[in-house]
């Protein structure tokens, strides 16, 4: 299982960026894909999900400023718009959910097996 994120990089606020993660070796195209952030000494956080059904669940922050989507079960993209420096963090690709988990409980990353290296977004 490998999921490799790319795309990010450094913007000025106001900023756009988008990353996108390719998911490879599943047997089957995974349910459910995230991405998660972690800056500098903070824990790493949900920003964004989406399931088979395209389903999207937003955290607060990012709420109408990132979208989160795919073009198959093996690749997702997140368009970052509106960008401010508390977005500067490296973002994670997520995989492997818990099938038993929903909804905005998917933004716990407790919840999720698979993760990419992370690729940085620094807004400045």
């Amino acid at each position: 299982v490998q999921l490799v994120e790319s795309g990010g990089g450094s913007v000025q606020p106001g900023g756009s960026l988008r990353l996108s993660c390719a998911a490879s070796g599943y047997a089957s195209s995974t349910k459910c894909m995230g991405w998660f952030r972690q800056a500098p000494g903070k824990d790493r956080e949900g920003v964004a999900t989406i399931d088979y059904g395209g389903r999207t669940t937003y955290a607060d922050p990012v709420k109408g400023r990132f979208t989160i989507s795919h073009d198959n079960q093996r690749t997702i993209y997140l368009q970052m718009n509106s960008l401010q420096p508390e977005d500067t963090a490296m973002y994670y690709c997520a995989a492997g959910a818990n099938a038993a988990v929903h909804g905005r409980s998917l933004l716990e990353q407790r919840w999720w097996n698979d993760w990419g290296q992370g690729t940085q977004v620094t807004v400045s």
